[in-house]
């Protein structure tokens, strides 16, 4: 015999993935975007700073450096 809430388990539980994959995905695009625009970069830095401070903290994890001073020296060349 079935039990009534197994339904709604099941229900919640597909809400639940769907919603961790919606956020892996939407992760990975922010990440690639910001990754290969240094334009979409630079809009994110005005308007949600810690997107961008958790980006170069991440790079700098995986052992690339350097990439947070030359999107700098671009933003202030473009400024000039």
């Amino acid at each position: 015999m079935a039990h009534p809430m197994e339904p709604l388990a099941k229900k919640i539980f597909k809400g639940v993935l769907v919603a961790e994959l919606m956020g892996i995905f939407g992760a990975y695009f922010l990440f690639n975007k910001m990754n290969t625009s240094q334009d979409f970069g630079q809009t994110r830095k005005k308007k949600f700073p810690f997107i961008l401070k958790v980006y170069y903290k991440s790079i700098e994890q995986s052992g690339l450096y350097r990439i947070r001073e030359q999107d700098q020296e671009k933003w202030l060349n473009s400024k000039n």
